[in-house]
């Protein structure tokens, strides 16, 4: 759980440091391979695109903000890339440039691919132009390949890479269903690395995906206005690991959600399909006094075919689970929609539908699936998910959900996946938000995962990572430092007595038995410094 310290150098490290910097005005496009460091602040004036050929490629640790008046926005085309890879410890930060920042500040980060979509225009299909009225004369909001050679193609298509990324106060909506969002991704291929990215305080939608094939993994929405997770027009990519945490006194006119799946706007079974894939999903909705905009936890309509594994959707949404109109319903019933190993809880309506004919207490209840509709999440046990200004949506050690997971469905079964043994979005032991994720201040009161060094610790290596009777464990300690050594299962159920040094530094090493232990997968907790870090086993029988 989160109880440990991750030490961070706040004032040297942080993009949110207070020194001043030189500001850089970008305006209209870049046409060239172009790079942003942390050294300057970049404030976006009007829209910016990022033209076909070129690479933005900006460093850990930058600020990018935008401008109010303008609507400032940063747009990457068709054949552009953005490579925005930061660092736990130096998050890349898209921002307001408002003294006292607000939803829809900004125009937010649009990404613009070649991947497949389900709609046409020009007369064309699998082709479409982004909402949000940034299109220019020279057709720059074009999304989709129905005018490339090999037509609607594309999966594989490579827009760059998001990682440890946030994005704050963006998600213009211009009029009804026209919108942009805290981050747009139109016809993003799978190429595309999205991983570790944060939308918070979004003016409309956190993440919406229109068409394309992009993977996802360590999403954050927090304090959406509009829907948290949207997706349309033949969206098939898969998403694992993924937190929303609602402000109860922000929703949207057009009704939030949390999930919202459509084929397309009318409920055509033009193809390809909208067909996304969410495992590790936790949703987080609204509690006590709320908007009336509220509307449900995840909100399937208009033809479309997701699947949802291993999830918890929990929170005071008006409705629970909504499978929406007779396609969908058919969808559900022919198993080209699904819903297994989750749990709704909280709603006072958990499971509704339109059709009277369809029986969704029935078919959601099928005990094969292993789905669980409960008045209140409090047995579940997570620390405390409904802290808007500090959630920890972790759940307790002898939570109910600290095991069980599923990866048997066909959908499920693939590499993309991490096969996990925990039901939503985090174990009990590590949090994948420490030390990069920002709700009312930086999230550090928390475990770190292996993805940047703890304090004290530079190193850290297990070796072999499968192992039968032992595995050694190597630490290198830029500092001399307490350290603690402890082997948790994936329950959160600590074996033996623990390993402990004091006032040690250097390089370090130690050969941890594993031959009393069953087979399954472990975590080597480390302390040091104090920080606390993970590393991963699996024991072989």
């Amino acid at each position: 759980m989160r109880k440990f310290r991750f030490l961070l150098c706040l004032l040297a490290c942080s993009p949110l440091s207070s020194f001043s910097q030189t500001v850089e005005e970008v305006s209209g496009t870049i046409t060239q391979n172009t790079i942003w460091s942390a050294e300057k602040t970049y404030l976006l004036t009007g829209y910016v695109y990022v033209k076909e050929g070129a690479t933005l490629t900006i460093l850990p640790g930058t600020v990018i903000k935008g401008d109010k008046a303008s609507k400032g926005t940063l747009i990457v085309t068709r054949g552009a890339k953005i490579i925005a890879d930061g660092k736990r410890s130096k998050p890349i930060v898209f921002t307001s440039n408002e003294a006292n920042p607000a939803p829809s500040d900004w125009g937010g980060l649009i990404i613009l691919g070649y991947a497949p979509v389900n709609t046409g225009t020009n007369g064309l299909t699998c082709l479409a132009v982004a909402e949000g009225g940034i299109n220019t004369p020279s057709n720059d909001a074009i999304y989709g390949s129905g005018d490339q050679p090999g037509g609607c193609g594309h999966l594989e298509d490579n827009s760059g890479i998001l990682r440890f990324v946030r994005i704050e106060y963006a998600g213009i909506p211009f009029q009804l269903n026209n919108e942009t969002n805290g981050l747009t991704l139109a016809g993003v291929g799978s190429g595309t690395i999205i991983d570790y990215v944060q939308v918070s305080h979004s003016g409309d939608d956190a993440f919406e995906f229109f068409g394309g094939t992009v993977n996802c993994k360590h999403l954050i929405a927090y304090g959406s206005k509009d829907d948290d997770f949207d997706c349309d027009l033949g969206y098939r990519g898969n998403i694992q690991f993924g937190l929303a945490v609602r402000n109860p006194e922000l929703s949207d006119v057009s009704g939030s959600n949390g999930l919202e799946i459509d084929n397309d706007n009318a409920g055509n079974p033009t193809t390809p399909k909208t067909r996304p894939t969410f495992t590790n999903l936790t949703i987080v909705g609204p509690t006590g006094a709320m908007d009336d905009n509220y509307r449900r936890a995840a909100h399937l309509r208009r033809n479309a075919e997701p699947a949802i594994y291993n999830s918890l959707f929990i929170g005071n949404f008006p409705v629970g689970l909504f499978i929406d109109g007779i396609s969908t319903i058919t969808n559900a019933q022919n198993n080209l929609l699904e819903i297994k190993t989750t749990y709704f809880a909280d709603a006072p309506e958990l499971l509704k539908t339109t059709e009277s004919s369809f029986n969704i207490n029935q078919w959601f209840n099928n005990a094969a699936w292993k789905n669980t509709a409960m008045a209140t999440s409090a047995p579940l046990g997570l620390v405390a998910p409904f802290n808007l200004n500090d959630p920890n949506a972790q759940p307790n050690s002898n939570s109910t959900i600290a095991t069980g997971a599923s990866f048997t469905p066909q959908r499920a079964n693939i590499s993309f996946f991490e096969k996990v043994n925990y039901i939503g979005a985090f174990s009990t032991i590590e949090d994948w938000s420490c030390g990069w994720a920002k709700f009312q201040s930086l999230n550090t009161d928390c475990s770190v995962g292996s993805e940047e060094p703890a304090t004290a610790i530079t190193a850290a290596k297990v070796s072999p990572t499968i192992a039968d009777q032992s595995f050694v464990l190597e630490l290198t300690l830029a500092t001399a430092s307490d350290i603690s050594v402890e082997l948790y299962d994936m329950n959160g159920r600590y074996f033996g007595q623990p390993i402990v040094e004091k006032n040690v530094s250097g390089d370090q090493s130690w050969t941890i038995a594993t031959s009393q232990l069953t087979a399954g997968f472990y975590f080597v907790k480390i302390s040091a410094g104090g920080g606390v870090r993970t590393e991963k086993v699996i024991v072989v029988r």
